[in-house]
């Protein structure tokens, strides 16, 4: 099987190279059918409880996600003639909007008045134009409806507040560029803010793929000025540039025609997908920067004949490359014990790009180093670079004193183990975004002076014009309203009492649930009277047998959701309230369950992938120990980095838990080609004294420019979005932590264990 790739290289270049771009091209015409996913819903697993209900919610009373839009002038009065016309052209535009369930605002909104005792329903803003008395007639019933005002007015009275539901299923980054428009168009001279999470799912994947794609290409200029220094050969860096390009091309077209044909969610391109193309850069650069190197190296050695230096290079990193590509897949496809069904598509995916990235540098990258005309004078292969040479005096560094240096290593790995347990989860999508970026003020805004941005819904099944159950549910919503972060709450009670207090000549000490049946329904039959029973079609279904109380929030973090839902369960647990059946849903319910998931997956993942990788490595190097020393630099490069972040504030969440998937599935590559070489050395040559600098200054020097030239996509650090700010960090120490294991860690045991590894060889060449 090696010396069919070689001979695909060597005899038939031209043919290898037609097939290879024949064949990305029709894989990556895929690209057609590439989607982005704004919905992050889509993205949850449904078989949970809690997803299970929220989807309940959703069939019964429609989406309960909103969008919200604060606008006004800090300082002024809100409630004047010139703002409320501004709300109610705003308001109508957005109720034109196909996507658009529904606008609540002061321009939308009823009102209950009482006449006589008669309760009349009517509309808060009935036209445009206002005078003062009407402008004072509006502010004087929100004075008399704190909940009401709550909702339509800032705190300091200078903000008016505006609620968007969309319909549900609809696109969210639709909803959002339409309703820009809007407010760009009517609110241009008005300080604006948003909030939401539906307006979070529709800003997001225009901002990231902006930002991504833009740091993506100061990522990938300096890595290739990293590897032009490097190799100091435009042409070498010109291929490995192509490998990569093409790889990318065929992992997105495949991503795409798995989408079209399953139809699967699992293969929407999402937030969580950001990271794709920078990982399956840094493995195919890995792979080519390998075979150039050794190219080379070997060009030094063979006197400059090309095909002689081609076919040595390759067998001597077949059968590591393929080791590394099979290891790294196996990594990346023990994201099928992930609950998020998007990271099984991106295992499935960046593994078909690593595939093919492999075929490429053991086939394309080849055929054209032979059909490539090289000069015998060129500076990369007639001498050795200042990498090189750092490698060569680093090895006699590290071998003059392996013992210190094991001890070191152990050390500062026993330190980051001790930082995982202060690893802190966190999935509230406002800690996206850092502290000064414009989304991040607005949602801060909403918090602080709005209701909020985020939602709890109680989904009740009981009766629903029972007074008893009705002042239950009054009682729950004041347990939840004396939590801090819980601005307001709003159910079928609410309005009940509101309507009490208006046929009672708008008396607030009947601000009460009355305490029969047949006043409540005397209620509903009043109110049918001037206004829409449809009305309430959100809080309670048709029967009256199912509601829904609603809490709006302040951002709160995960940790603090996880507090506040268990002690909502602990008060409905109570011997009064177990008869309302009453279920906790809504995101913040959520994401206390992908928490606990995140974890779960996290570590099996980790697990279940070094396993794997350790019985791939023993199989093919035939024995049990060399399966062991395979993961041991990735392993402490993972304790490391989950130990770092916990030292350093970093939180987990569905992004940066894909680190461990990227340091194992990189940090494997440098420790296969290390062992392979040093297994090399002593089938070929035995044990001798000088193996270990021999290997270092064989792999070493392929090992720190991989490692360096993947380091350059810390260009994430200027990323808008924290976690991809703390992925480039991280990416950058997993790069170093990998590297460095290899060459000091592994290199060290290795030059311990020599003697007995090299009993271990004569029974693997008897095999």
């Amino acid at each position: 099987m090696k010396q069919w790739f070689i001979d695909q290289s060597i005899i038939h270049p031209k043919r290898s190279i037609m097939i290879a771009i024949i064949l990305t091209a029709l894989m990556g015409s895929g690209i057609q059918y590439f989607v982005v996913e704004d919905d992050f819903m889509k993205l949850l697993p449904q078989d949970i409880q809690s997803m299970i209900t929220w989807n309940e919610l959703r069939a019964e009373f429609g989406n309960t996600e909103l969008m919200f839009v604060a606008f006004g002038k800090r300082g002024e009065d809100a409630l004047n003639s010139k703002t409320l016309a501004a709300l109610w052209d705003v308001t109508r535009a957005m109720e034109e909007l196909e996507q658009v369930d529904e606008v609540m605002s002061i321009a939308s909104a009823d009102r209950m008045d009482s006449d006589d005792g008669f309760l009349i329903v009517d509309a808060m803003q009935p036209y445009r134009e206002l005078d003062e008395s009407e402008v004072q007639d509006i502010r004087n019933y929100l004075d008399d409806t704190p909940k009401i005002k709550t909702r339509y007015l800032g705190t300091q009275g200078d903000y008016l507040n505006v609620m968007i539901r969309p319909i549900l299923g609809a696109s969210n980054d639709i909803v959002v560029h339409d309703l820009e428009q809007i407010v760009n168009e009517y609110l241009g001279e008005y300080d604006v803010h948003w909030g939401g999470q539906a307006y979070l799912t529709g800003a997001l994947p225009i901002l990231i793929r902006n930002d991504v794609g833009k740091l993506m290409q100061a990522g990938l200029i300096g890595m290739l000025l990293i590897l032009l220094f490097s190799f100091r050969n435009v042409p070498a860096v010109g291929m490995v540039f192509i490998t990569i390009l093409l790889s990318m091309v065929f992992m997105i077209g495949f991503y795409g025609w798995m989408y079209h044909l399953t139809g699967s969610d699992a293969f929407l391109f999402s937030v969580m997908n950001t990271s794709m193309p920078i990982i399956l850069l840094t493995i195919a650069n890995s792979y080519g920067v390998h075979i150039i190197t050794k190219f080379f190296s070997q060009m030094r050695k063979k006197q400059r004949d090309v095909r002689a230096a081609v076919e040595a290079s390759l067998d001597a990193l077949i059968l590591p490359i393929f080791l590394t590509a099979l290891t790294t897949i196996a990594a990346f496809l023990s994201m099928i014990f992930a609950p998020l069904e998007a990271l099984l598509g991106y295992g499935v995916a960046i593994s078909a790009g690593i595939v093919w990235a492999w075929l490429l540098t053991t086939i394309f990258l080849p055929s054209i180093l032979v059909l490539k005309k090289w000069k015998a004078d060129s500076s990369a292969v007639s001498h050795a670079s200042i990498f090189e040479r750092f490698v060569i005096v680093l090895g006699e560094r590290v071998m003059a004193h392996p013992r210190a240096v094991l001890v070191s290593a152990t050390v500062v790995v026993i330190i980051g183990a001790l930082g995982v347990f202060k690893l802190n989860v966190e999935v509230n999508m406002k800690h996206f975004f850092k502290p000064d970026n414009p989304i991040r003020q607005s949602l801060q805004f909403m918090d602080d002076e709005m209701t909020g941005s985020m939602d709890l819904q109680l989904l009740i099944n009981a009766d629903l014009k029972s007074p008893e159950v009705l002042t239950k549910i009054a009682h729950i919503q004041e347990f939840m309203e004396e939590h801090p972060s819980v601005s307001l709450s709003i159910s079928i009670a609410d309005i009940i009492k509101q309507m009490h207090r208006m046929v009672n000549d708008n008396d607030p000490a009947f601000e009460t649930i009355p305490d029969t049946r047949a006043k409540i329904n005397n209620l509903f039959t009043l109110y049918s009277m001037s206004g829409d029973p449809d009305d309430f079609s959100s809080l309670v279904d048709y029967d009256y047998k199912k509601g829904l109380a609603t809490s709006m929030m302040r951002s709160i973090s995960t940790s603090e959701i996880v507090i506040l839902v268990k002690d909502i369960e602990k008060f409905l647990s109570q011997d009064e309230y177990r008869d309302l059946n009453i279920t906790i849903t809504g995101m913040l319910v959520v994401f206390r369950d992908l928490v606990s998931l995140i974890l779960q997956s996290s570590f099996i993942s980790i697990f279940a992938s070094i396993l794997v990788i350790a019985l791939i490595a023993a199989y093919f190097f035939k024995h049990w120990l060399w399966g062991v020393l395979a993961v041991i630099p990735l392993t402490s490069a993972v304790i490391l980095n989950f130990g770092l972040m916990g030292i350093f504030g970093v939180d987990l969440n569905h992004v940066t838990a894909l680190l461990s998937a990227i340091i194992i599935g990189v940090g494997v590559d440098f420790a296969i080609h290390y062992i392979s070489q040093f297994r090399s050395h002593l089938r070929q040559h035995g044990l001798t004294d000088d193996i270990s600098h021999e290997t270092m200054q064989d792999v070493g020097f392929p090992v720190i420019l991989d490692a360096a030239s993947n380091m350059a996509f810390g260009a994430l650090l200027f990323s808008e979005f924290v976690p991809m700010i703390h992925m480039g960090g991280l990416m950058i120490f997993a790069m170093v932590s990998t590297s460095m294991g290899t060459l000091t860690l592994l290199a060290v045991i290795l030059e311990l264990m020599k003697h007995k590894l090299a009993r271990i060889e004569p029974m693997i060449q008897a095999s």
